[in-house]
């Protein structure tokens, strides 16, 4: 199979906090860590961790930041097209309090790449698949080329503006930038496919809605990059041609596996060679 992956990564620092800080307090971070994250970083290091050829969409910063993510992308031996942009690369701070929670500072705006970046696009219309978590409306509508194009629900804005028909569009139920159903799309998705944590989640097509189980989830571990894991199994399992129910339940064991640790690259679970029904 050949899979791009279309949008932004950042330099993460994360780690562990007591409590969030209140008004003039201090959280000491303990158990620090970088990683190349961002909602297109943690899915495309969850597709690297597969049999199939994976491509990887982005931008990156002029700093020294850019340049340690760029050398951490092309360690996983994947191809990497990136645009270069004249400023610094977007950072973020993670907190993980005890319950496994995360809280997210974004430190500038994320990088993403766009339709007029002098990048490879037309490999796009090669792919079996492409998940798209960038911005840009006619980046979206390159990435319609692809056999099944999977939409991040926070990206819902710029969907909506391309005019395109996602096959399948992801988000969490609870979050207020993704959560959404059928109606708030004008050109509706094949599914959509709205987590819920320990209780599932739900398939909506216009057949209907239908529900997919959780999987239990290991202890001791941090909820960042569960989603976005969930999402890169996902579109794997979507472009090897499984059912959106099939798909959903094995993607949950993706999300799941990351809840295990603090880093969830390290605790992405590898998927596994597929025979593709195409």
């Amino acid at each position: 199979m050949r899979i791009a992956v279309i949008g932004h990564v950042e330099h993460v620092t994360l780690g562990r906090v007591r409590s969030l800080p209140g008004p003039g307090g201090i959280a000491h971070l303990e158990s620090p860590l970088w990683l190349p994250g961002g909602g297109g970083g943690i899915a495309f290091h969850q597709l690297a961790r597969s049999p199939a050829e994976v491509h990887l969409f982005t931008a990156l910063g002029n700093d020294e930041a850019a340049a340690q993510i760029e050398g951490r992308l092309a360690a996983t031996g994947m191809n990497i097209h990136s645009a270069r942009c004249d400023e610094p690369h977007t950072r973020d701070l993670v907190l993980i309090t005890p319950d496994g929670e995360r809280t997210i500072v974004v430190v500038g705006e994320p990088l993403h790449p766009r339709r007029d970046d002098p990048l490879p696009w037309d490999l796009l219309a090669g792919c079996d698949a492409a998940y798209f978590t960038a911005q840009d409306p006619a980046a979206i509508v390159a990435a319609r080329a692809a056999r099944v194009l999977v939409v991040t629900a926070r990206r819902r804005p710029a969907l909506i503006a391309s005019g395109v028909r996602a096959d399948v569009v992801v988000g969490s139920a609870s979050d207020p930038r993704e959560a959404s159903g059928l109606d708030d799309y004008p050109v509706r998705p094949g599914a959509l496919v709205m987590t819920e944590g320990r209780a599932g989640g739900s398939i909506a097509t216009e057949a209907g809605v239908t529900r997919f189980p959780a999987v239990t989830a290991p202890a001791g571990g941090g909820a960042y990059g569960a989603g976005d894991s969930f999402a890169g199994a996902l579109v794997y399992y979507l472009a090897a041609g499984i059912s959106y129910s099939e798909s959903c339940m094995r993607a949950a064991a993706h999300g799941a596996a990351v809840l295990a640790g603090l880093d969830p690259l390290a605790s992405q679970m590898p998927l596994a060679p597929l025979l593709t029904k195409w």
